[in-house]
């Protein structure tokens, strides 16, 4: 079975925090977290703000000219290692907003992979035949839960949500097409039980382990890309596109060492989104859609916490 994204639409606050918010919290300038990070500025969730309420947002941007009507919808995932509620989810609350009495509705969670694997979930639910269309939300609000007087990672989070629409159909006639998915759990190797944490009731994020997450991110998200590209015949050097997780520029700029392509062929947005998480690739994708061209095969790469890694790959 074929499966097409038929909207993709991405929400991030208007809040905008600079390097130099951060001098006299962390001590660190806006040249020295730069020169690291590739960060200039990061999208921050106003006191208003939540995981539910950026999630229905994205959703509410879509569905001003949807594919379909949303009430046709029958399943909904969301992918968040952030929640605002573990329990009335985005899903649900996106259910509950535009009144979709059919659809399956749950929240998964992998960390920086959680969107890649929430796709991959989609995917399985088509080919069992228990989906027809999908609605995937990836919503983080990092800062709501970061220390940022943190030198180590108070400076690297930013806030935002993604929406995608799924199905068999090739609604506009350029649809872009999912050849592949592919995700893998890594929590046997590195530093992963310690790396990246978030405890709620226990420092909430941080990353004390950067150096075995940059290495390991660098490595996998690569792997991934491979598995994908693979299994449609080509190579990762086939790609005309690649938008990567976007935690750190220094990652990027590694990959694309590793691979040959060059940095122009990455679509970003770290300089002045920060790290937003498991949508950040999505959000990166749906903010540099107009670079893209009919034709074009683009790879999504991920790496996570704990650890994970995953990759998708799109024919448009």
């Amino acid at each position: 079975m074929e499966l097409y994204i038929n909207k993709l639409s991405h929400y991030l606050p208007g809040n905008v925090i600079p390097n130099s918010y951060f001098k006299e919290l962390n001590g660190l300038d806006d040249e020295w977290i730069y020169s690291r990070t590739g960060i200039k500025n990061r999208s921050k969730a106003g006191e208003d703000e939540n995981t539910n309420t950026m999630g229905i947002k994205a959703v509410d941007i879509a569905a001003q000219k949807p594919p379909y009507p949303i009430e046709e919808i029958d399943l909904i995932v969301t992918a968040t290692y952030s929640p605002y509620d573990t329990v009335a989810t985005p899903s649900h609350m996106v259910q509950r907003r535009y009144h979709i009495e059919n659809a399956r509705c749950f929240t998964i969670s992998s960390a920086c992979s959680s969107f890649i694997n929430a796709m991959e979930i989609v995917q399985g639910y088509f080919a069992m035949g228990k989906a027809t269309k999908a609605l995937v939300i990836g919503s983080e609000h990092n800062t709501g839960y970061a220390n940022e007087a943190d030198p180590q990672s108070g400076h690297l989070w930013g806030d935002g949500a993604i929406a995608v629409f799924v199905s068999a159909q090739n609604c506009s006639g350029h649809d872009p097409r999912i050849v592949d998915i592919y995700t893998h759990g890594l929590g046997h190797i590195g530093k992963a039980a310690e790396a990246v944490y978030l405890r709620p009731r226990h420092g909430g994020i941080g990353m004390p382990e950067g150096r075995d997450v940059f290495v390991n991110a660098c490595h996998y998200m690569v792997d991934a890309l491979e598995h994908v590209t693979h299994s449609y015949g080509k190579t990762v050097q086939d790609l005309t596109w690649i938008s990567s997780h976007q935690a750190n520029q220094r990652i990027i700029k590694t990959i694309s060492k590793q691979t040959g392509i060059p940095e122009d062929r990455f679509l970003m947005n770290i300089e002045q989104r920060g790290n937003t998480g498991s949508p950040s690739c999505a959000i990166s994708l749906s903010e540099n859609i107009d670079k893209i061209k009919e034709g074009d095969l683009v790879g999504l790469t991920v790496f996570g916490g704990g650890y994970s890694c995953g990759a998708m790959l799109l024919q448009f």
